[in-house]
């Protein structure tokens, strides 16, 4: 409970939304610059002390037509996406629309039986045990999948991979049900919802829930990956449709506003927002806790919650320090392939970066 207490006591920081950065420095960015990995367009943002302290863009958004990151470029936020899906579904908790306690089954008639020992707080924090669908694939399988798709692959599931409750274990399928909940329970589509009920009163205007199809993303970053020693766009793959689990699209400028949200308490109940961003589970992780859509553990010796995403053809890494009323955003839109992929590499180019920028290091 102190830890819990702890963590929550630390959240309300000021992040002005028209905050205005400070003149980049040329060596600064230069700095910033060399601490990346390749890729083809970057953007980057600090705050500190509630302000923005850095905010810098290189390369281009689309190799293909050569225009410029800005800070208004949306990159597609993969698994940062968690956080505005665990909104949403705190929103309706708010409204007395649902319970944390409400079972999987209840949502979906005909689920297989271990869905009644599934609730919606262990699908907010990866210890529901549901298979991960992206290994219920099919071989051979061409078409996108979207988040209707991956329901009825799990519903064709016989048995969980743990007994709910029982471990850790990071789960996009649990976040994609969690997509579909509220839009049943909303009755209304979860990018709709995502857009009238979060982005629109944030004055988050260009930021979208993106489906192809469905909507369109302004200011588009395209991802890209490298091949025979260039880079070409390859921005979509079997689950880029898939939403609940990581379809936001934002950008730097956005990304502020979200914080500013947050930390101004404007959607949620202060109940809601300090479960949010208590330590609910231990992970598997160097011993970092879960909140809901936010990793939560220290970095030097400070309080910090984050979360990385990685996708097809995009990189993304928010790191926030509410001790100092700090945050970081990395975007990129280019895979590392460079690297294996796992979460540490996203983390570490985040602390590197955050030791310049923020703890001045």
């Amino acid at each position: 409970m102190r830890q819990t207490l702890f963590f929550v006591s630390l959240l309300v920081v000021s992040y002005p939304i028209f905050a205005v950065a400070e003149q980049d420095d040329g060596e600064r960015a230069a700095k910033i610059a060399s601490l990346l990995p390749p890729h083809v367009g970057a953007c980057v943002m600090a705050i500190k002390d509630g302000k923005v302290v850095f905010e810098h863009s290189y390369g281009v958004a689309d190799i293909e037509t050569k225009s410029p990151c800005a800070p208004e470029t949306n990159f597609r936020l993969a698994s940062v996406s968690k956080q505005f899906t665990a909104t949403a579904i705190m929103l309706l908790v708010d409204r007395g629309k649902l319970s944390l306690d409400d079972p999987l089954a209840k949502f979906f008639p005909g689920f297989p039986k271990y869905g009644e020992k599934i609730t919606v707080k262990q699908l907010l924090t990866h210890t529901s045990g549901l298979p991960a669908y992206e290994d219920l694939i099919p071989k051979g399988t061409t078409l996108q999948l979207d988040d209707y798709d991956v329901l009825h692959l799990l519903m064709e599931t016989k048995s969980p991979k743990f007994a709910a409750g029982s471990k850790w274990e990071y789960s996009n399928s649990g976040y994609t049900l969690l997509g579909l909940i509220v839009e049943q329970v909303a009755q209304k589509p979860f990018h709709d919802f995502v857009k009238s009920e979060i982005f629109t009163p944030l004055g988050m205007d260009e930021s979208v829930v993106y489906q192809r199809g469905l909507n369109e993303v302004p200011h588009r970053a395209f991802g890209h990956e490298r091949k025979g020693g260039n880079w070409v766009q390859s921005d979509q793959s079997l689950t880029s449709a898939v939403r609940g689990d990581g379809g936001v699209y934002t950008s730097l400028r956005g990304y502020e506003k979200w914080l500013a949200g947050i930390d101004e308490r404007k959607l949620l109940s202060k109940s809601s927002y300090d479960a949010m961003f208590s330590p609910q589970v231990e992970t598997d992780r160097h011993g970092s806790h879960y909140g809901y859509g936010w990793f939560i553990d220290d970095y030097r010796g400070e309080p910090r919650i984050h979360h990385n995403g990685e996708t097809h053809g995009f990189r993304e890494c928010a790191q926030r320090f509410p001790k100092r009323g700090a945050a970081l955003l990395i975007q990129l839109n280019a895979e590392w392939n460079e690297l294996d992929g796992s979460p540490d590499d996203v983390t570490k180019m985040g602390e590197r970066i955050a030791d310049v920028l923020i703890f001045e290091k």
